[in-house]
């Protein structure tokens, strides 16, 4: 036990002593009703500090401190592919068409 402990648990049980001590009285010794009320608050009373004691002494420990694993890191981010653009494939163009005949080369001559 701690000392503090020790020392407080001490201290409440002189207390409860000193306060279950009946007072010195020597006048109406012969009359023995009228001490109900005074019977029934020592019982709670003596009630209620044993209900603390036990409590303070029943306390348990706390848990040991336990060391858990790290967590497992995080999945990896899922790939995203964008879908292929859209092509749009439009017909050649038509052939140049010449009206007329093919100019000559000229050189000059």
């Amino acid at each position: 036990m701690k000392p503090i402990r020790s020392l407080f648990l001490a201290g409440a049980a002189a207390a409860t002593l000193a306060l279950a001590s009946p007072a010195a009285q020597a006048g109406g010794w012969r009359h023995h009703h009228g001490n109900g009320g005074a019977v029934a608050a020592g019982v709670i009373g003596g009630l209620a500090v044993g209900a603390l004691l036990g409590g303070v002494a029943a306390q348990a420990a706390p848990p040991p401190v336990a060391y858990y694993a790290p967590p497992p890191p995080p999945p990896p981010p899922v790939a995203y592919y964008a879908p292929p653009p859209v092509a749009y494939y439009a017909p050649p163009p038509p052939p140049v068409v010449y009206y007329a005949p093919r100019p000559r080369a000229y050189y000059g001559w």
